[in-house]
């Protein structure tokens, strides 16, 4: 079926090589594997694993049409589950998330006037309300929204989804923000990272389905890969 399903839509998505089989992928997200729906031929399983047939409690979420889109994708709320979990447990140790918190503590005076990243704890409930600035506030200074300039305190920056990497000094719109980090004044992680979900985040956008680091995408698939065993 997987075969068919490539050479029938090889416009919508590729395959790719796996123990000799050929399993279909998104193009504009090879991470992300395109399989039948067994109990409905008529949708397709998106899935972080390649095994079919799918474990659909494991899967991304289920979609009517290809190329993917909000309308199309059911989610499974389980993965989300899932990603949340390990994006809390393991989002402090990403190089990624930690040259994010380096750069901004550095630029914090900088950039922050203009809607930078690393902002104070008071301002977090404010973060996914009202658009771009840090903290979801812009309207103030450096001294109001913690990092340089803020009397020396910490604050937090966010984990985002890579599919619309904001601009530098900006954050991620609400939809692409999994969750916050915090960190000290010198952009070192506190420990684990207190980690905070945002409660805002949508796995399937306009601009595109789960955008993860390399590191964390490692992580999950291997959080994957472990439920999937329990089946």
């Amino acid at each position: 079926m997987a075969t068919i399903l490539c050479s029938a839509r090889r416009t919508l998505f590729r395959p790719s090589l796996f123990q000799k089989r050929y399993v279909a992928t998104l193009p504009n997200n090879e991470n992300i594997f395109v399989l039948p729906n067994p109990r409905n031929p008529s949708t397709l399983i998106l899935s972080l694993l390649p095994t079919n047939p799918p474990a659909e409690s494991l899967a991304i979420g289920i979609t009517s049409k290809l190329p993917p889109t909000p309308d199309s994708v059911q989610e499974n709320p389980e993965f989300n589950k899932l990603l949340q979990s390990v994006i809390s447990e393991h989002a402090h140790e990403d190089p990624d998330v930690k040259s994010q918190a380096q750069v901004m503590a550095s630029t914090a005076g900088a950039n922050l006037g203009s809607g930078g990243v690393f902002f104070s704890p008071q301002k977090r409930q404010r973060r996914a309300g009202t658009g771009r600035g840090a903290g979801g506030d812009s309207s103030g200074g450096a001294s109001g929204q913690g990092g340089v300039g803020s009397g020396a305190r910490g604050g937090w920056i966010h984990v985002s989804d890579t599919r619309r990497p904001p601009e530098f000094g900006r954050i991620a719109w609400p939809e692409d923000i999994f969750g916050s980090i915090e960190v000290d004044r010198h952009g070192n992680i506190e420990g684990n990272g207190n980690y905070q979900s945002s409660g805002t985040y949508r796995i399937i956008t306009r601009d595109g389905i789960l955008g993860l680091s390399p590191f964390l995408r490692e992580k999950l698939v291997a959080r994957l890969r472990s439920k999937e065993k329990e089946l």
